[in-house]
């Protein structure tokens, strides 16, 4: 059996949510069930605007006497004073765990005890949060190239702070987003846009033919635009396009883009967009 590659996510940071009231605190402000998290067990969820705009994304995972978020290191500040601006009298602190680090790996081999399952999609592998990292045989780099192969978005690099729209980056069919929790912030816009289906616009993975176009180069179909370009690497890419764009003649900067629609993506059989 090859070895399974193991990575350190070096742009990722840990953070610790204390306190009695951890569950309930979190489980009124964030997409997802906090109760879902356990040890071994994690679940992906985003902390969105009262008008229901991405701020940004984590997973979640439950020890004894606290709650591990695992965040964009380049976001975790932001995310730990926008949480604890709801803390009122709730019994609940915040914290980063210096020293603490992300790994992941996929493919074949069992993972290190800890660790856990990505709860986005099996094939993705497994998530670690740990002060002793196991020695990586894979970069940063690699796993990134596995990630936009399955079409999974990546945070900050692939969605827009207070603009972005849960249901567009993929959040319901990669179980970001419980829709039997009841209300967090932002809940009203996102069970709308699902129940009266007013996605016009998805984050889908695209083969790109020729020089990587930079985040945030608009792609055009016959001179009109579609859509923009967002993270990529080496031919790999994501990409934020129009639904009536798919499966047309994509220009972007000076490449060609496929774009290439994973079995997990469910998309409506016609659209107007």
């Amino acid at each position: 059996m090859a070895p399974m590659p193991i990575s350190t996510l070096t742009e990722r940071a840990v953070l610790e949510v204390t306190g009695e009231d951890r569950l309930a605190f979190l489980q009124g402000l964030i997409s997802n069930d906090v109760t879902e998290a356990a040890p071994g067990r994690a679940v992906w969820s985003a902390l969105l605007t009262p008008q229901g705009k991405w701020l940004a994304d984590f997973f979640l995972t439950a020890e004894a006497d606290r709650l591990l978020l695992d965040a964009e290191a380049a976001q975790a500040q932001m995310l730990m004073q926008k949480l604890l601006r709801f803390r009122l009298r709730s019994k609940v602190a915040m914290a980063p765990l210096p020293g603490w680090v992300v790994q992941a790996g996929w493919g074949d081999a069992a993972p290190p005890p800890g660790a856990m399952p990505d709860p986005r999609l099996p094939e993705a592998g497994w998530r670690w949060l740990t002060p002793t990292p196991l020695p990586p045989d894979a970069t940063a780099d690699d796993y990134d190239a596995h990630r936009l192969a399955l079409g999974l978005p990546d945070g900050a690099r692939d969605m827009q702070p207070e603009h972005s729209v849960l249901l567009e980056a993929g959040f319901d069919e990669l179980r970001g987003v419980s829709w039997s929790k009841g209300c967090y912030m932002g809940q009203e816009l996102t069970a709308r846009t699902k129940y009266r289906g007013l996605v016009k616009r998805r984050l889908v993975p695209v083969v790109v033919e020729g020089p990587l176009p930079p985040r945030g180069t608009p792609v055009t179909l016959a001179g009109a635009e579609m859509g923009e370009m967002r993270s990529g690497r080496a031919g790999l890419g994501l990409a934020l396009l129009r639904l009536s764009a798919l499966g047309q003649p994509l220009e972007c900067g000076g490449a060609r883009l496929h774009p290439r629609i994973p079995a997990w993506m469910k998309l409506p059989e016609a659209s107007d967009a």
